[in-house]
């Protein structure tokens, strides 16, 4: 089995400048309470994009919004360059939007083809094709160069964090998924698996797979992202490719929405 799509290289039916997902004034409001603000950001296919933000800057409610979980207030949504409404999972799941968030969704007491296929077993004249998904899950896990897991027929439990990450994006990869978000993906990881999951992220997008990471760690960011996106108090206050920040500007734009490189907002209008 093959987990590139043939047009993932290019973007998809949008072409090479397109990009894979596209928001456009995205808005998020609980009551009174703004968590998002006329958030504008591009997603190109085959890059990783780093989202980053101080707690309650709108991470979290942003990647639900494109996950289908909860509904944007306002603004416009684009996949391969037309619009699309992604109120529900399963819509996000049928355009190829996969979430692995921090607890993996994964049950320990089943095992790494069990956890794969949970929900979308695969049949051969009425049971269970055991043969197929072993082998099935067996080569998405190899397309991945995922190494260190003795046999898919181990239970989920019994692995490391680093190895459950990689079950729970072989899972999404599995199922076509053209656009995988992970949030914190290395929390409370050793070195080792956190090495292993930035490997993981960098396979991705050589596969031509969009990513989008949700991470606190610049280290981790700076070494796997292709493109920063800051967000500050619910707005989308700078974003780019990464060669345009370096860890003093990501901060001063984390903690203050603002950084040194920017201009004087009092000087950029001659009109006042």
């Amino acid at each position: 089995m093959s987990i590139v799509a043939e047009d993932r290289a290019t973007g998809g039916p949008g072409g090479p400048g397109s990009p894979l997902l596209g928001l456009r004034g995205i808005s998020k409001h609980f009551g009174a309470v703004r968590a998002l603000n006329h958030v504008d950001l591009d997603v190109p296919a085959g890059q990783i994009t780093a989202l980053v933000g101080d707690n309650g800057a709108g991470k979290s409610t942003l990647i639900k919004a494109v996950s289908g979980i909860w509904a944007p207030t306002g603004g416009e949504m684009t996949w391969d360059g037309a619009p699309v409404e992604v109120n529900t999972p399963k819509a996000a799941d049928q355009l190829g939007i996969a979430t692995v968030y921090q607890d993996l969704a994964l049950c320990d007491n089943l095992d790494i083809v069990q956890n794969m296929f949970l929900g979308h077993e695969e049949l051969s004249h009425g049971l269970l094709d055991e043969t197929r998904m072993e082998l099935t899950a067996k080569q998405t896990l190899a397309d991945l160069s995922v190494t260190t897991v003795q046999s898919v027929r181990q239970l989920v439990g019994s692995l490391s964090g680093g190895q459950r990450q990689s079950v729970a994006v072989a899972r999404a990869v599995m199922r076509d998924a053209r656009l995988v978000i992970m949030d914190e993906p290395t929390a409370a990881l050793g070195v080792s698996q956190t090495a292993q999951v930035l490997d993981l992220i960098k396979t991705l997008g050589s596969k031509g797979i969009a990513v989008i990471v949700i991470s606190h760690n610049l280290n981790d960011v700076f070494e796997v992202a292709d493109r920063l996106a800051v967000l500050y108090l619910g707005r989308l206050v700078s974003s780019g490719p990464i060669a345009e920040y370096d860890r003093q500007r990501a901060v001063e734009l984390i903690t203050t929405g603002r950084s040194g490189d920017d201009p004087d907002p009092g000087t950029t209008d001659p009109k006042g």
